[in-house]
């Protein structure tokens, strides 16, 4: 495959069209037909499926009713894609079993194609967390490095074969982590062949643990003791050798908060507790600010966060002044687009529109109305 069969972006006098991928996790439940803005995305990635025996398998019992709805959201925007994601941080311990021999990988090949042709999908996305790690507690072994450039080549073959039988085209890609470490245990620079985008998980940086901290700073604030920023992850990637037209840099949907934290620097980088309700959406912000929060922005690290000094609780989070910062980044970097996690984490559609604006070229007349 070369680069004009996988970039996303295209390069030149013509307005840039770069990636918006949603990941989109009903869990158990049948969607709405209107809950998905499919006007504001490129891609949506169904998470998940899981790894069973060496194959691909529905994760909960209303995937194939969610398939039908999704790809009815088709007849508003054509070039909509939907994309199977399999795995992610729980249904990850079946892949190093998978990869593992030429054999293992064509069972869990052939249950990708049949997969996506039961459910009239576009391709699959590979959220394995993590080769060469542990992840959640599973399997893992030193061979994961090379089978996973393994795995992603011959599903890119084959996939290039059944597009030919099918007659249309089947995407690849893959969600990664932002670490030093997951570079040392992968082969990026051969990996980003074999798939249409690389989707960098750039947020979850501090979950929890003994200190506050931004869950997705786009730059390093020089106070992070962790020193950690999706800069420096994308400046690692590009390193290690990978195209920034493969990159698509993940932004989260949700906040995170601690307790327990004195009111020093507006509770950044202290120490602290995490909170119940650790884990929350978007809508739930304006509460926030009506209830005793008060709205930081971190100019170095070009994000914003929440601290209450009377409930001593630090709350860290994205919005559209941040969702903007991003956006010029990408496009200042050539990178492929914005990937989120997850999409019913705002149900307000504030930060998709965000991201909308912020990646639609001025002068388009697609950054307003449809």
């Amino acid at each position: 495959m070369n680069s004009a069969d996988t970039a996303s972006v295209q390069h030149g006098p013509a307005a840039v069209t770069r990636e918006v991928i949603a990941y989109v996790f009903p869990r158990d439940r049948v969607l709405g037909p209107e809950e998905v803005n499919a006007r504001r995305l490129t891609r949506i990635n169904y998470a998940f499926a899981n790894v069973k025996n060496g194959e691909i398998v529905e994760g909960f019992p209303r995937d194939a009713e969610n398939f039908v709805i999704l790809n009815k959201l088709k007849r508003t925007n054509p070039s909509l894609k939907i994309l199977i994601s399999v795995g992610g941080w729980t249904w990850s311990g079946g892949f190093s079993d998978a990869a593992l021999t030429q054999r293992s990988r064509a069972r869990f090949i052939d249950s990708a194609v049949r997969f996506v042709e039961r459910h009239k999908l576009d391709g699959v996305d590979i959220d394995w967390e993590y080769p060469g790690q542990i992840g959640g507690g599973n399997t893992f072994r030193p061979e994961d490095k090379r089978n996973f450039t393994l795995l992603l080549a011959e599903l890119r073959q084959r996939l290039d074969r059944e597009q030919t039988r099918l007659g249309r085209r089947l995407y690849t890609s893959i969600a990664t982590g932002a670490s030093t470490k997951f570079l040392d245990n992968t082969e990026m620079a051969k990996v980003q062949h074999y798939v249409d985008t690389i989707n960098l998980m750039t947020y979850d940086f501090y979950v929890g643990g003994p200190a506050t901290g931004h869950d997705a700073p786009l730059f390093h604030n020089p106070a992070d003791p962790k020193n950690v920023s999706a800069d420096r992850s994308v400046t690692e990637y590009l390193q290690a050798g990978v195209s920034p037209r493969k990159l698509v840099l993940g932004v989260p949907f949700y906040g995170r908060s601690w307790g327990e934290v004195e009111n020093k620097n507006h509770g950044l980088f202290q120490a602290g507790k995490a909170a119940k309700g650790t884990h929350f959406s978007y809508p739930d912000l304006p509460n926030l600010l009506a209830s005793g929060y008060v709205r930081y922005w971190d100019a170095e690290a070009s994000v914003p966060y929440l601290y209450n000094p009377q409930k001593k609780i630090f709350v860290t989070y994205e919005d559209p002044q941040s969702l903007a910062a991003k956006c010029r980044y990408v496009t200042k970097h050539h990178l492929a687009g914005v990937m989120f996690w997850e999409y019913f984490n705002d149900s307000t559609g504030i930060l998709l529109e965000a991201v909308h604006a912020g990646l639609t070229p001025l002068g388009t007349t697609s950054s307003k109305g449809n």
